[in-house]
C-alpha cells in the first residue's frame, strides 16, 4: 500500500470511524481501524461488532494494499501533525505501516487485515432517504428516552417504521414515551418495521454532518442490519430483534389542563428545583394556575426535608381547570432540552394521569411521562 492524503481530510475521518472502536475489546484487532485503498481513495473502517462505520478519505493510490493498525495511536498521531500530505507506505513483510508527514517520519506495526470482521456496505438498493439534518433533529428529541436498562433489550432501541412517506421514530422505558414523524424522499411500500439500538443511533446523531444532504437508509432482507449511507460516510449496525410494546395505547387523546409555556423558561425553572430535588427522589410539583403561583402562571417547587425548598413561577396560557402533578425531574429536563420548539404544551388530566408534552407548532412529536405519587 501506497497512499497520499491531507492531514486534515485524514483527521476527519479518523476522528469519525474512532465512534465504533471498541473500548473494551476481546479481540485486540477490534482496537484497530482498517486501512484499505479504494475507488481512489483511503477507506477507513472500524467496528465493535454492534455498529461499523466506513468513511472514505479523498487521496492518490500509487499502489493498493491493506492493513488494520492501533485506532487510538493513529488518530492521535495524525491530530498532532502539520496540515500537510501525508505519505503512507505499508511494509508486508513486517506488517508495518510508515507515516511521513513534513519533518516527522512515524512507523506503526500492524495487524492483518484479514483478521478485521468484515463491515460491508450492504448491496441492496436504499428504501427510501431522508434530510440528514431533519433525521439529526428528530433522533435528537427520541434517542434519550430509550432504556439504558439491558434486562429488556427491546427498551434499549427505538422503534422505527417506514410506511408511505413517513418514518416514525419511538423510543420508551418504563416511564416516558417519545415519537416523531418524518418525511421521506421516496414512499416505502410495503411497510418496513425494525428495531435500531439506542447507542447506534446515538452514534449516528455524532457523524451526520449538518446538511440537508439526503441520508439513505438501507435494511438487509432478513432486516439483521441497517445501513445509513451520506457524503462519504456508512454506518451500519445490527438490529434488535423482538416486538417492541405497543405504545400507542398509553398516549392520552385528552387532556382537562393545558399549559402553553416558553421551553427555556420552563427548563430553567425544572434545572433550578432539581438542584433540591436531589435529596428527595428527584421529585419536581407542578400545579397549573390555582394556588401554587400566579393565576395565570406554572408553579415548579422541590422540597427536601433536610436541605430547603425551591419555588419559579413561569408565565404560561393556561386552559382548564386547576391542576398538580409531580414528575421525575431528569424526565422533564430531558424533553425540554432536547424540544424543537421555542414553546411547549403541558397537556393533564389530573395527578396520576400521564402528561404529554408537545412543541407549539410541532405536530409530528408527542411526548409522554408518567407521574410520581407522592404523599401529598
Amino acid at each position: 500500500m501506497n497512499v497520499s492524503v491531507m492531514q486534515e481530510n485524514l483527521a476527519r475521518g479518523l476522528q469519525t470511524v474512532s465512534r465504533a472502536v471498541s473500548s473494551r475489546a476481546t479481540l485486540p484487532v477490534l482496537a484497530n481501524v482498517l486501512l484499505k485503498t479504494e475507488n481512489g481513495g483511503l477507506k477507513l473502517t472500524a467496528t465493535n461488532l454492534e455498529i461499523g462505520i466506513n468513511c472514505w478519505v479523498p487521496g492518490k493510490v500509487a499502489e493498493e494494499g491493506e492493513i488494520t493498525v492501533p485506532a487510538k495511536l493513529l488518530t492521535d498521531l495524525v491530530a498532532s501533525l502539520p496540515n500537510q500530505r501525508i505519505d503512507l507506505a505499508l511494509s508486508p513483510k513486517d506488517r508495518t505501516l510508515k507515516l511521513t508527514c513534513g519533518n516527522n517520519r512515524s512507523s506503526i506495526k500492524g495487524i492483518e487485515a484479514d483478521e478485521f470482521p468484515v463491515v460491508a456496505a450492504i448491496g441492496e438498493t436504499p428504501a427510501t432517504s431522508v434530510d440528514a439534518r431533519v433525521l439529526r433533529e428528530a433522533l435528537g428529541e427520541v434517542v434519550f428516552a430509550a432504556a439504558s436498562d439491558e434486562s429488556r433489550p427491546i427498551l434499549t432501541g427505538v422503534l422505527t417504521k417506514l410506511s408511505g412517506d413517513q418514518m416514525t421514530l419511538a423510543a420508551a422505558d418504563n416511564y416516558r414515551i417519545a415519537v416523531r414523524t418524518v418525511t421521506v424522499d421516496k414512499p416505502v411500500s410495503p411497510e418496513v418495521t425494525i428495531v435500531v439500538p439506542g447507542r447506534s443511533y446515538a452514534e449516528l446523531v455524532r457523524v451526520l454532518p449538518d446538511t440537508e444532504a439526503p441520508i439513505e437508509i438501507t435494511v438487509t432482507p432478513n432486516k439483521s442490519q441497517v445501513l445509513f449511507h451520506v457524503e462519504g460516510i456508512d454506518l451500519v449496525s445490527r438490529l434488535i430483534e423482538g416486538q417492541f410494546p405497543n405504545y400507542e395505547p398509553v398516549i392520552p387523546t385528552s387532556h382537562t389542563s393545558r399549559a402553553v409555556i416558553d421551553r427555556e423558561a420552563f427548563l430553567a425553572g425544572t434545572r433550578r428545583a432539581s438542584i433540591f430535588a436531589r435529596d428527595s427522589a428527584n421529585i419536581v410539583k407542578i400545579e397549573l394556575g390555582a394556588d401554587g403561583g400566579q393565576a395565570s402562571g406554572v408553579s415548579i417547587t422541590a422540597h427536601a426535608a433536610d436541605v430547603g425548598d425551591n419555588a419559579d413561577s413561569v408565565e404560561a396560557a393556561i386552559e382548564g381547570s386547576p391542576t398538580a402533578i409531580a414528575f421525575n425531574a431528569r424526565y422533564l429536563i430531558d424533553v425540554l432540552s432536547n424540544l424543537g420548539a421555542e414553546e411547549a404544551a403541558l397537556e393533564l388530566s389530573g395527578p396520576l394521569a400521564p402528561g404529554v408534552i408537545r412543541g407549539i407548532g410541532k405536530d409530528d412529536y408527542v411526548h409522554v411521562i408518567m407521574p410520581v405519587r407522592t404523599a401529598s
